[in-house]
């Protein structure tokens, strides 16, 4: 049986994660500046002396500090002193650093066939149509075996199936030209952000997140504050990566301790605006997969960011301070109350909007899987480094990783861009063709110009009397009829039709005019 990680303290009063339960999910709340990082490293440093690997977004840079041996300043050695609380133990744990735009970690890359309809829509804001239509490309991709690998198949195939939209309309539904052109828009949107850096191979194996050095648990890293720009982006990446978590791991139900535990930060985003189908996606997700043995941790201000039917599958609690300034906040600091057990000596909303950096409400499961009473405590401080590390550290990390050299260099496989693309060349006329077709169109407009030119140098007939008279001699209106054929014909050139239409009206017309 594992040993508890000690979260907070005030007096006798412990407040300790049971790892056995630590897979039945967590919120961490709080507005900012009121400690949450320092709770967030605390759980993730506990959990890696306990040899579970941790995942977590670094939103503001500050938790890389986690790979670094700590030292205690001599300001929280007064205020720890003050609470009554140990210094704790200089520490560091193994560190994998990840990045989607690969600059400050390990890139990490999913395929546009793994992210699946559903996220993507989401990613790219679709309306219900236009997600209608997005998932219909990815069915005729899959009949066609066409792989979807990066955002040029994408592309590629968005462009095809609109191309072909009336050999597709029958088998597959109808297919808007406005829906294909919304796809394209937005997938350019997410090519300017730098989101087709993440769309690719070599795939991200959900394996490298859960490995150990020397009995610790590796804390993996995904450097966030570049991506953060981009929050739909954010968003829809950890939620795919937790969505793998899920179909990747096999059932294992309660273990001595989770084989994952899952961080994330500013958990709101995931949740603003988003479609009923996702929001029933992530519920079912968060209540499955404590039986693979990964507990997710939300990570944001309010809890009224995070849905009910989500809110219900979080036991372990661990509130900061809210600023009741707005009517919004008086809300969200009832709300947050209600959600605690009731403690008979506290009053858990006053002490809400009371508490000091780096005190919180804590309550967490106890043995039975109860949530314990709450408790107003102090948040014991990690042993490893309080705040970034420095660019050449970070070097260091990258280098020594487990993983370093996996994934840097891109693999561009043979997938439905060039499949289409090889299609389209095959169908298109070769250079010798296009020349002979070029040279045959040339003649054919020359040959009436000639013509014309004999027939304007030569008298007219004596008997060109009469509306043949008129013909012969009218060689103004027979040039404009001429020229407006071989212009009309010379259009049509680059394909079979276009030679027979030349030939054959062409042929005709001067046929005619010598038989007369």
């Amino acid at each position: 049986m594992a040993n508890p990680i000690l979260i907070a303290r005030h007096g006798d009063t412990e407040c300790h994660l049971l790892p056995a339960l630590a897979n039945r999910h967590g919120l961490i709340t709080g507005a900012t500046g009121t400690g949450k990082t320092i709770t967030l490293q605390g759980l993730a440093e506990g959990l890696s002396n306990l040899g579970v690997p941790v995942f977590l977004a670094d939103i503001k840079g500050d938790l890389t500090g986690i790979s670094q041996t700590g030292s205690i300043s001599p300001k929280l050695a007064a205020v720890l002193a003050e609470r009554g609380i140990e210094p704790p133990v200089p520490q560091s744990c193994p560190t994998t650093l990840w990045d989607v735009f690969g600059e400050q970690g390990h890139p990490v890359r999913a395929t546009i066939s793994d992210m699946g309809p559903l996220l993507l829509g989401r990613m790219l804001n679709l309306n219900e149509t236009q997600a209608g239509v997005l998932q219909l490309v990815f069915k005729v991709a899959d009949d066609n075996g066409l792989l979807l690998l990066d955002l040029k198949d994408l592309r590629a195939m968005l462009q095809h199936v609109g191309d072909n939209a009336s050999q597709f309309t029958t088998s597959y539904g109808n297919i808007s030209p406005a829906s294909i052109g919304a796809i394209q828009r937005g997938l350019l949107q997410i090519e300017e952000q730098g989101g087709d850096q993440f769309f690719g191979e070599p795939m991200l194996n959900i394996s490298d997140f859960m490995q150990t050095v020397d009995g610790k648990g590796v804390v993996n890293i995904l450097a966030a504050d570049k991506l953060m720009h981009s929050p739909r982006l954010y968003a829809t990446f950890l939620l795919w990566m937790l969505s793998e978590l899920f179909e990747t791991l096999p059932e294992v139900g309660d273990l001595d301790k989770p084989k994952l535990v899952f961080f994330f930060d500013e958990a709101h985003l995931l949740f603003k605006d988003a479609p009923t189908a996702l929001v029933e996606r992530i519920e079912l997700v968060v209540r499955l997969v404590r039986s693979k043995g990964v507990g997710v941790y939300f990570v944001t201000q309010n809890p009224l960011d995070i849905p009910d039917t989500v809110l219900g599958q979080l036991g372990n609690r661990v509130q900061h301070a809210l600023r009741a300034f707005t009517p919004r906040d008086q809300k969200a600091v009832k709300s947050a109350a209600d959600t605690m057990r009731a403690n008979p000596g506290l009053d858990i909303a006053t002490a809400i909007t009371e508490l000091a950096v780096g005190e919180a409400l804590i309550s967490l499961l106890d043995e039975k899987g109860r949530p314990g009473v709450t408790q107003r405590v102090f948040v014991v401080p990690p042993g490893s480094q309080i705040g970034p590390i420095t660019p050449a550290q970070r070097q260091a990390l990258i280098a020594q990783s487990l993983v370093a050299g996996v994934y840097e260099k891109t693999v561009d496989r043979e997938s439905a861009h060039e499949k289409l693309k090889g299609r389209a060349a095959a169908a298109a006329p070769s250079d010798a063709e296009e020349r002979s077709l070029r040279d045959e169109a040339q003649d054919a407009v020359r040959a009436p110009r000639d013509t014309a030119s004999k027939e304007r140098a030569s008298p007219p007939a004596e008997s060109g009397g009469g509306w043949l008279g008129d013909l012969l001699q009218g060689s103004g209106r027979k040039d404009s009829v001429l020229e407006t054929v071989a212009k009309s014909a010379a259009r049509t050139i680059g394909s079979s039709v276009g030679r027979e239409i030349i030939r054959g009206v062409l042929g005709s017309l001067l046929g005619g005019s010598r038989r007369r």
